[in-house]
């Protein structure tokens, strides 16, 4: 005998920053499991420091933070979250980037331009990030930028199967803001069987959150229709498409999106749109005054399809087939 034989079981040890700690406990709960203690501050220079309670020593970790508004310091924060992680001898380090900060930059659009998602993908892999588990990146090679397993997760079942109870399927038309979303849009009218339509809209290279509407390409009218996106942020783009389907005969319009960002002008746009209902999972928090004053506006819960991927991972199951209807 030259070596040591251990008798231990895994163990699962679920980690959180300051970030969403909403989501954190959600999902926790569905995992049964608590969320390890930690000690978190900032200090006077805005450094932030991070000590865990409980010791990581040979466990399997999941460190889950959203990256909302201040996004860089959320970042940060679970950067180092993973740093201490792996100077604690954790076994493994699972990173649960519910949204993922920096992902339309994905590609250079002209030059001298950075690639930040690829960038921060770079960050978690150099931190000390194993496996990184997300849900609805902007685009998909967005899971090519981080040099080890990716676990994309899809709101798309929990969001089409509360829009395919709520509507008539038979006055239903899934509706793509722009043609990058219209395979994601494709997937939505298998789902519900119901047909595609297509806004077109081109975008100001130069000036920040404007776009100009240009046609409708579908049958919208005295539809029930849905503009589905991954994102909402100012709620510019999403506004002027609900508008263009109004102004083409639609009845009614809702808009379905998974990352509620809702930064700047969006609540102002969102109250004053249209549209009957956004819906959105809680990958993000929701503004406080949006959430208090908005009625229109539905969340979701994605914890239990973050729990079920967890779980899976740690059991060294298939987190594919929890999407294979898809």
């Amino acid at each position: 005998m030259t070596g040591i034989k251990t008798t231990g079981e895994k163990k699962l040890m679920f980690f959180s920053g300051r970030a969403h700690p909403e989501l954190a406990e959600e999902v926790a709960q569905q995992l049964g499991v608590g969320v390890v203690p930690t000690k978190a501050f900032d200090f006077a220079n805005g450094e932030i420091y991070v000590r865990y309670q409980e010791s990581a020593r040979g466990a399997d970790c999941f460190v889950i933070q959203s990256h909302t508004a201040p996004i860089n310091q959320w970042i940060m924060e679970q950067l180092i979250m993973i740093d201490a992680l792996k100077r604690a001898s954790a076994r493994s380090i699972t990173v649960i980037v519910p949204f993922y900060g920096y992902a339309r930059q994905d590609k250079k659009h002209r030059g001298r331009e950075p690639i930040s998602a690829r960038l921060i993908a770079d960050l978690m892999k150099t931190a000390g990030a194993d496996r990184l588990l997300t849900v609805d990146l902007h685009t998909d090679q967005i899971q090519g930028f981080f040099d080890g397993p990716v676990d994309h997760l899809f709101a798309l079942p929990l969001l089409a199967d509360y829009v395919g109870k709520k509507v008539d399927r038979d006055k239903l038309t899934v509706v793509s803001p722009d043609a990058g979303r219209v395979r994601v849009a494709d997937r939505w009218c298998d789902r519900l069987g119901a047909p595609l339509a297509i806004v077109h809209k081109r975008r100001d290279k130069d000036v920040a959150n404007q776009v100009t509407v240009h046609e409708v390409v579908g049958e919208v009218k005295g539809r029930v229709c849905v503009l589905v996106d991954d994102m909402i942020d100012t709620g510019g783009t999403i506004c002027a498409a609900a508008d263009a389907l109004f102004a083409h005969g639609a009845e009614d319009v809702i808009v379905t999106a998974t990352h509620g960002v809702l930064s700047g002008p969006a609540a102002d746009r969102l109250k004053n749109s249209r549209v009957s209902e956004f819906v959105f999972t809680n990958t993000l928090p929701t503004p406080a005054e949006l959430g208090r004053d908005l009625d229109k506006i539905t969340v979701l819960s994605i914890a239990p399809t973050i729990a079920s991927a967890v779980r899976e991972v740690f059991e060294d199951g298939s987190v594919t087939s929890l999407f294979d209807e898809q």
